[in-house]
């Protein structure tokens, strides 16, 4: 089990990054850039959203592991509230999939200022989301 949940982290750590670092290209993607700049931060964009998309799915699976194989949380608040953080960060993921074909497509419609907001929802639902499996409240 703490092979599992090692990886699991792992996964879920790795996926973090890239949900920090994705919405920071936006942010200079957004900005008044050359046509070389640009090309250079889409191509970098489309390698870390298809990286990060196996990621999340990893640490999916290892997490629906923990909880269906182990236990971990079964028939406990917490967890309920967590996996409904957890949906809404596959949701945000999923946006940040919308957002990078907007800007492969030339159809970007959020200011840099926009995006930088945008770039701390993920911070806000991971402290939510910590605060939840480490102090279990419900």
């Amino acid at each position: 089990m703490l092979l599992i949940k090692t990886f699991h982290l792992l996964f879920v750590i790795s996926w973090f990054a890239g949900l920090f670092y994705l919405p920071r290209l936006f942010v200079n993607l957004a900005l008044d850039i050359d046509g070389a700049v640009q090309k250079r931060l889409l191509i970098m964009a489309h390698k870390l959203y298809r990286f990060m998309t196996v990621l999340a799915f990893f640490a999916l699976v290892l997490g629906l592991w923990l909880w269906g194989v182990y236990g971990i949380g079964s028939g406990q608040a917490w967890l309920h509230i967590k996996l409904v953080l957890v949906v809404l960060l596959l949701g945000y993921h999923h946006g940040c999939g919308v957002l990078l074909k907007k800007f492969s497509q030339g159809r970007n419609t959020h200011t840099h200022r926009w995006y930088r907001w945008f770039n701390e929802v993920p911070v806000v639902m991971l402290l939510l989301v910590l605060l939840l499996v480490i102090f279990k409240p419900f």
